[in-house]
């Protein structure tokens, strides 16, 4: 098939890299002539593992191509993803804007029978609202599907290629078979697609999102019971996750969930509750609980030196990006805490092994905060480390060298990646998410971290 995927962000390069791979001619479009720039020369304007490679295969090979102007070349294609971003209003809903503005610079090159598929995560009902749209300005057939994505980043490229499922919005039986063929490849595994009507579609996604950023807010809402009660949430996740009913994703202690997925889809569901006028209690709680968490940990570490000590304090932070994988610092909790220790008075070093860029520029204008090369560069004669994203290279670390450089022998471990029995080997105490730092704990049971 001929494609376009317009909005060439971490949904739509994706979408377009893995629709080529599969052998279909895809044509990116992004209005953005650097990101266009960027592409034809082989570079990434964001990471995720495996994309470059995908690219540039795809590239060479010819079927896939980039530019940052729409043209007649659009009435080629059968397929149009729409990927553009869809960033929250104040109220908390998804700014569509760009889906119409981009719709109103694909009208014109449109001759005959498209299919226009909603692959930005919109309000509930924009698959109606974008139909009404197009009947007044095209006059030729077309079709409106919601195609709701469920990549994660950091695993976007596989999580594509090897999908647990592909939710397809639609009541027309022409795209429902066009959208099956499209896929057939990917559902070899068994795994189903899953043909419903447009409003269930998009409802698919914010429910699936809400109830994963549920499981994480719950878990830390037990860790900070076990917290109070002194609790060693480790055992309690162990016990709870060996119900086959309950499972073991998303239900990991930490500072929080994050990113440009989990956060915005909660609000977004929220404002429909809001709007139906519907007293529905668990999304907001799920919301309000993932808000303190970082909150809580901030004030973990200034209660743990004082409020007037801190401010002489250099603390280290590992990671930036709202979870390991990814440079994106979106949402990222660890942004929220870095925010929140730098309005202590306290000098920061920060290192993120991606991420560093995009921080950055963020922290662009803010005193205090210095960058370092590497992990170990970021501790030299710092007074105490803050892990705050779960990088695989900070799970092993060299204690014996953070025993020598932190003055204050302490590292605060929001991801709970240390054993606090380990650590006291090297001299170095463990203040972590629901594990009780007043008493030592014996290393009974299987560790599952």
């Amino acid at each position: 098939m001929k494609i376009a995927t317009i909005g060439l962000g971490y949904v739509g390069l994706v979408t377009a890299a893995c629709l080529s791979e599969l052998g279909h001619e895809v044509l990116g479009i992004d209005i953005d002539p650097k990101r266009i720039e960027l592409l034809k020369e082989g570079e990434m304007p964001i990471y995720e593992p495996g994309l470059r490679e995908l690219v540039a295969k795809n590239t060479q090979e010819g079927r896939l191509s980039f530019t940052d102007f729409f043209s007649s070349e659009i009435d080629k294609v059968s397929l149009i993803f729409l990927a553009v971003g869809t960033p929250s209003n104040k109220d908390g809903t998804p700014d569509t804007s760009a889906v119409y503005t981009c719709l109103d610079s694909i009208i014109p090159h449109v001759k005959d029978y498209k299919i226009f598929i909603l692959k930005s995560t919109v309000p509930i009902g924009t698959n109606h609202e974008v139909k009404k749209y197009l009947s007044g300005k095209l006059k030729s057939d077309f079709d409106v599907v919601s195609n709701p994505e469920f990549l994660k980043e950091g695993t976007a490229v596989q999580d594509f290629m090897k999908p647990d499922r592909i939710v397809v919005g639609t009541e027309n039986i022409k795209s429902a078979d066009i959208m099956k063929d499209l896929y057939s490849h990917l559902t070899r595994n068994g795994h189903p697609i899953l043909i419903m009507d447009p409003l269930s579609a998009e409802t698919v996604k914010y429910a699936a999102n809400t109830m994963l950023a549920l499981k994480v807010s719950f878990i830390n809402e037990i860790a900070l019971l076990c917290d109070a009660i002194g609790a060693d949430i480790r055992r309690v996740r162990e016990g709870i996750i060996s119900d086959p009913r309950i499972g073991k994703q998303f239900l990991y202690p930490s500072i929080g969930y994050g990113g440009s997925c989990l956060p915005k889809d909660v609000q977004a569901l929220m404002h429909v509750i809001d709007q139906k006028s519907l007293d529905l209690l668990i999304p907001k709680a799920a919301l309000l609980a993932n808000e303190k968490q970082a909150r809580w940990f901030i004030d973990k570490i200034i209660n743990y030196f004082g409020t007037e000590k801190i401010k002489n304090k250099t603390l280290a932070i590992w990671g930036t990006s709202f979870k390991a994988g990814t440079d994106d610092i979106r949402e990222s909790p660890a942004i929220t805490i870095i925010e929140g220790l730098n309005k202590t008075g306290a000098k920061l070093r920060l290192y993120d092994p991606i991420a560093l860029k995009n921080t950055k520029k963020y922290f662009a204008n803010v005193s205090n905060i210095e960058y370092a090369t590497s992990e170990m560069d970021s501790v030299r004669s710092v007074d105490a480390l803050v892990v705050c994203t779960e990088w695989l290279q900070f799970r092993s670390p060299n204690f014996e060298r953070l025993s020598q450089e932190l003055k204050d022998k302490v590292i605060f471990d929001g991801r709970n990646l240390y054993d606090p029995e380990k650590l006291k080997l090297y001299g170095l105490n463990h203040v972590g998410i629901g594990i009780s730092s007043a008493k030592s704990k014996s290393r009974v049971g299987n560790d599952i971290y």
